[in-house]
């Protein structure tokens, strides 16, 4: 059997890993477990299209590009200049236009560097004082879907930071359909490249006839390659979907520096994820440490009631997840992406994801990572590397 490239598992980064593969001239075979590809960026089905994972690209990193030309991230939505305005910030138990001000100076501070060593809560209280730096690790906790960012090191959570709220317009993208539309353009053009894909096809043991990248959860992966080491640190979130009635009191999207929670709507940039005359939002609030997850749904839920007053007469849709230990890499101090698992694990092996040794934050390690296996894996096949 002539040698090709295996790609296990088909979210976003194995999609990515085959394409690029299959784009450089080799013979690829993906298999996935489930009976629909996606992973992660999956979303339920029409009327209402809520996302299992995220549902915005950050067009400042490396990935968009690669995503961009392949037309994978094209016809995006916006927000209206109203729904702009319904953008808030919950302090104090009161929803706000704006962040407090020792927050609005962090913001401009874009040009510090902060340490990898020390953790956030202690570099930024020195700058900015005790209370605004835990409002910062909240404000954030919707990139770390953790309770206690503030625990991470200072370089990790100040990047995100800088990137969502800092002072350069902010390079967030909303593709209409969400992250399963960029899939299903994934898989089309995966299909028009010939690369064999098969869904429903658990993999227990590696393939021995050429490169393999693994392209699936840590646990997942420590169990098929037999590596304890897999490990690494990632959130832990309770999840919360709600259709309702349209109304203009509802808030489009808050940022809760009290508890870290975080909502938005899904429907003010694309109104074709619910029926007409509704709105779909996607709200979280991270667990913190000991607590049940009945206790972190209840702040939840009393966090919907503040940004879609009346929300549990008015649903017509609602969905509740957890999500644990697939929200992405963390990491703490003393640590950077560089001390995460090893892309490639030798004996051409490869693993991608969000967990692994690629920058970014969620669903662009997928990618880098997907990217740079990709090219480890051809070139391993590559009559020069032998």
């Amino acid at each position: 059997m002539s040698e090709h490239i295996s790609v296990i598992g088909g979210g976003i980064a194995g999609l990515t890993a085959a394409i690029a593969s299959a784009e450089a001239g080799k013979s690829v075979r993906l298999y996935e477990a489930h009976r629909t590809l996606g992973g992660r960026a999956r979303a339920t089905p029409p009327p209402y299209v809520a996302h299992d994972g995220a549902h915005v690209f950050y067009a400042d990193g490396p990935h968009y590009p690669w995503l961009r030309r392949r037309g994978f991230v094209r016809d995006l939505g916006w927000p209206s200049p109203t729904d702009l305005t319904r953008i808030g910030f919950r302090v104090d138990g009161r929803i706000r236009h704006l962040p407090p001000t020792p927050m609005l100076r962090a913001q401009t501070r874009r040009w510090l560097t902060a340490p990898v060593d020390l953790d956030f809560r202690t570099w930024a209280a020195g700058r900015w004082g005790d209370i605004a730096a835990e409002q910062m690790a909240n404000a954030i906790s919707v990139t770390t879907y953790d309770a206690d960012t503030g625990r991470l090191s200072a370089a990790f959570v100040w990047e995100l930071f800088q990137r969502v709220f800092g002072p350069r317009i902010p390079g967030i993208r909303w593709v209409r359909g969400g992250w399963q539309a960029v899939i299903d353009r994934m898989a089309a053009h995966a299909t028009e490249l010939g690369i064999g894909i098969e869904t429903g096809a658990r993999v227990d043991e590696l393939p021995s006839n050429g490169p393999t990248i693994v392209a699936t959860d840590l646990a997942s992966a420590r169990r098929l390659l037999g590596d304890e080491s897999l490990t690494g640190t990632s959130g832990h979130s309770m999840l919360l979907d709600i259709a309702v009635d349209f109304r203009r009191c509802d808030r489009t999207s808050t940022f809760d520096l009290d508890e870290g929670g975080f909502h938005e709507s899904y429907t003010m940039q694309d109104a074709t994820v619910a029926p007409s005359g509704e709105s779909l939002f996607q709200l979280q609030m991270p667990v913190r440490t000991g607590e049940s997850h009945d206790d972190a749904g209840r702040r939840l839920a009393d966090f919907a009631e503040s940004v879609i007053p009346g929300w549990r007469v008015r649903a017509t849709f609602r969905r509740t997840a957890v999500a644990k230990g697939r929200t992405g890499a963390l990491d703490l101090p003393g640590h950077t992406w560089r001390d995460r698992p090893a892309i490639d694990r030798g004996n051409g092996i490869y693993l991608v994801g969000d967990m692994v040794a690629a920058p970014g934050m969620r669903g662009e390690i997928s990618v880098n990572s997907a990217l740079e296996a990709a090219r480890s894996a051809v070139a391993a096949l590559s009559p020069t590397h032998r």
